[in-house]
């Protein structure tokens, strides 16, 4: 274990004086941020749905309809006349209601203006009709007729677009308003069933979101599994890229002493042998140098000058014994390297990359203890539901709206199969315009194709006659169904106009709920305060706006205001006891020390040896001499050549005995001193280039490994503290992710009051924009062919003149008379 932590140490001393976190800061590398959890919703997927009126082809029609009635109803909302309309409907005066009623009295009087004089001006055409007084044939054409005929003809036909254009408004309304009655009366009793539950659900939903606690629960249990392990390996992604290199450099180290050691031995042995050596070739080279100076200054010697300069020479060059000797060093680096470091290296390399293991053992005690905190839940998670206020209030809710629904089911079944009489009164009516405007079409039709014939000798009458009577067709049916359109036009307008401009148009303002809230103005059995149990403080608008906000249920009804939501959702007593027990994972970290007890004896010798002031250039200097001043080589061959160049045989025969005793002497004696010397040059120049270097390495890493044994602790303690805080940040992640979504299940799915303020404006929706729009739009569709079918009937009756056979077919084309010509009678004179 101590070579273990003696890894981490190196790595920490290496390479966290930079890369470790300051104090008081946290960076997470290996730990990211928490995973998205996905939790269940337990909230009715849809409370109520918002209704919402698509735009469409008709907005334009229902937008006049609304000018139109602003103009009819310029009064506003009556909150006085409807104060005494709901508590004393007895003192409601008359006087009031007409003056409020201004404008629809006016369209009443209008529509029995319309009523009296259309039947009786039909009866009175029928009448004179049948007297043939009107509605008969044109007796005399003439020149600007043609013109007449065509304007008539032109005002018919753009009075029947019309009807037409009406009409097929008319149809699409009448069939709107029909589609439309079914699906909203169905969606009272779907809202009053959909408000059952706004309270009495809400404890069951409660416990489905405690029990969804289980999810960041899971997650972080899984996590602890590997907490140890995640710890060892962010220290190991942390600082691979320092252990690598400094173990590297740990090894160049304990190579560089070892080849050191191994030249210094080589410089060692060198100059003692070399300096034996010299020792005993000093005396052989002056025995030679002496006989042969005697050969070559004998008289007969011929050439021998040149030679005797060379043979003076023959003795050492480099002098050995003048260099300083080593032994003392040798002697304190004695046994060094003690320390293989190659396996030291190698060893702790292994042991670094089980670094996570360790960790992951060292961890298992802390995580089981972490495991027993996180699994129990949270005491304010548990009584989330028990705690709920709502469990009596929830039968009084649920009672007043089954009586809700009890009371409006047989007026909803009522409005139902009056619509559906409605429906079939409109389609009717409607078929009636549509009769109209065929008979029309049709009489418009034979007629032109009449006029266009007359110009033919051989034509027939039958067809203009025939458009005539399709015209008068129409005419009469005008008259006929001319009391039913205009009743039922002033039924739908006074139903639909006031609903319009009473009730939506306030609805819409929200000065309806103003009225509402005003003390006195509604009865006390229909105060709405006290039926829906809203807090005394709060209004009826107020409460409104609220939950269109999307405000709770207990700060807005009459629930206990001791339920606090963010009490049961502080889980801080719970993460700070995870906290305390995630700040007990500790690292043994003890007896740390970079270098083995072994290298450090190796490394403390190394830097006390002196290795550093050995004279090398001592030794250079020697080694840069000549082992022998002259060249012995040359030396042999000159001689060689002065021994064949001699007269005396004797003289020459001795110098041929003298290059072969040198030629002996080099090669046994000269030539391999000179290896050695060669040897120590070598070893002498690595020596001297990596001695300093080496030195200051070595008392680099000692002051490091003497540093980082008192300062391990302290690093190790602080990288746990980050990873430490990390985890907990991210485990933090997973139940704020968790508290955030129970915040925002029960304050806007669970426990809020937005159905009730979706159920008012879907009222709103469903009686003002989807009922009342298509059945404003029907009547004002409706009067408006009503009302067209008075032109509709002149310029029918008067165009019909014109399709029928003309009496008399002569024209002037001057504005004088017409006079018959006489012819004069013959009388006879009295004589």
């Amino acid at each position: 274990m101590t070579r273990t932590w003696g890894l981490l140490a190196a790595v920490l001393g290496l390479g966290l004086g930079l890369s470790l976190p300051g104090p008081g800061t946290t960076v997470c590398r290996s730990l990211g941020p928490a995973e998205r959890l996905a939790f269940t919703p337990v909230a009715r997927a849809q409370w109520l749905a918002p209704r919402v009126r698509t735009q469409g082809p008709l907005d334009p029609l229902y937008g006049t309809v609304h000018r139109f009635l602003s103009v009819v109803q310029l009064n506003p909302f009556p909150a006085e006349l409807v104060k005494a309309l709901l508590n004393e409907p007895a003192s409601v005066k008359v006087n009031e209601v007409v003056r409020y009623e201004a404008g629809y009295v006016v369209c009443a009087a209008i529509a029995a203006l319309y009523l009296l004089v259309v039947p009786i001006s039909g009866l009175c055409f029928c009448c004179c009709h049948r007297r043939r007084r009107c509605g008969g044939r044109v007796k005399m054409e003439h020149e600007a007729m043609a013109c007449e005929r065509g304007v008539l003809l032109a005002f018919l036909l753009l009075t029947t677009l019309v009807l037409l254009v009406g009409l097929v408004y008319g149809f699409v309304t009448n069939q709107r308003v029909h589609e439309e009655t079914r699906p909203s009366v169905e969606a009272v009793p779907e809202t009053l069933l959909s408000l059952r539950g706004l309270i009495s659900d809400v404890p069951q939903e409660l416990q489905a979101v405690v029990r969804q606690f289980s999810l960041p629960q899971e997650r972080i249990l899984q996590e602890l599994d590997g907490i140890g392990m995640s710890i060892g390996h962010a220290i190991h992604i942390q600082l691979r890229s320092t252990v690598y290199p400094a173990l590297a450099s740990v090894l160049s180290l304990g190579q560089a002493l070892q080849v050191s050691m191994d030249h210094l031995r080589v410089l060692n042995t060198t100059s003692v042998e070399l300096q034996k050596g010299q020792e005993e070739l000093e005396p052989i080279l002056m025995v030679h140098r002496e006989r042969l100076l005697a050969l070559l200054q004998q008289p007969s010697c011929q050439c021998c000058s040149r030679a005797v300069n060379q043979a003076r020479a023959l003795e050492l060059g480099a002098d050995f014994r003048q260099v300083p000797p080593v032994d003392e060093v040798l002697h304190r680096l004695k046994g060094v390297p003690e320390a293989n470091f190659s396996s030291m290296v190698q060893e702790e390399n292994s042991t670094f990359n089980i670094l996570p293991l360790l960790a992951a053992k060292q961890a298992a005690d802390v995580v089981r203890e972490l495991k027993k905190t996180v699994t129990p839940e949270p005491e304010g998670l548990r009584t989330l539901a028990e705690e709920f206020p709502g469990l009596e209030d929830a039968s009084r809710w649920i009672r007043a709206l089954e009586d809700v629904e009890q009371g409006s089911r047989f007026y909803l079944q009522e409005v139902q199969r009056y619509e559906r009489y409605r429906w079939i009164v409109g389609c009717v009516l409607c078929s009636v315009i549509l009769l109209v405007v065929v008979c029309n079409l049709l009489g418009l039709s034979l007629g032109i194709w009449g006029l266009s014939a007359r110009k033919d000798p051989s034509h027939s009458e039958a067809k203009g006659k025939t458009g005539a009577c399709f015209l008068m067709i129409g005419v009469g049916f005008s008259f006929l169904f001319a009391a039913p359109l205009i009743l039922l036009v002033f039924a739908t307008f006074l139903v639909g106009g006031n609903v319009q401009t009473l009730l939506c148009r306030s609805w819409e303002s929200q000065g309806l709920y103003k009225f509402v809230d005003t003390p006195g103005n509604l009865p006390p059995s229909m105060n709405l305060s006290h039926l829906l149990g809203l807090k005394k403080n709060i209004s009826f608008l107020t409460a409104y706006q609220q939950c269109k906000e999307g405000a709770v249920l207990w700060n807005v009804l009459q629930l206990n205001d001791s339920y606090d939501l963010e009490k049961h959702l502080d889980i801080s007593q719970y993460t700070t006891k995870l906290q305390q027990e995630l700040q007990g994972l500790k690292v043994a970290v003890q007896d740390v020390d970079l270098l083995s007890p072994a290298a450090r004896r190796d490394l403390d010798a190394l830097q006390s040896s002196g290795l550093e002031k050995i004279h090398y250039q001592g030794f250079l200097a020697q080694t840069q001499k000549p082992m022998v001043k002259t060249d012995i080589e040359k030396l042999t061959e000159n001689l060689e050549e002065l021994a064949q160049a001699q007269d005396d045989a004797a003289l020459g025969q001795q110098l041929q005995e003298e290059v072969r005793v040198l030629g002996s002497l080099y090669q046994e004696r000269v030539q391999p001193q000179q290896t050695l010397v060669a040897k120590l040059k070598g070893s002498v120049k690595a020596l001297a280039s990596s001695t300093p270097n080496l030195q200051l390495e070595t008392k680099s890493i000692l002051d490091k490994a003497t540093y980082l044994k008192g300062e391990l602790p302290a690093w190790a303690t602080r990288i746990l503290r980050n990873e430490s805080e990390c985890y907990l940040t991210r485990e933090m992640g997973y139940f704020s992710q968790y508290l955030a979504w129970v915040r925002e299940e029960v304050t806007q799915h669970i426990a809020t009051c937005q159905p009730l303020s979706r159920a008012l404006d879907n009222g709103r929706v469903i009686l003002c924009d989807m009922m009342a729009d298509p059945w404003n739009a029907f009547w004002f569709c409706l009067a408006w062919c009503t009302f067209f079918l008075i032109p509709n009937i002149i310029f029918a009756v008067k165009t019909s003149k014109y399709f029928r056979p003309i009496r008399k077919r002569l024209s002037s084309t001057s504005s004088e008379e017409t006079q018959l010509f006489h012819i004069p009678r013959v009388t006879s004179l009295t004589l």
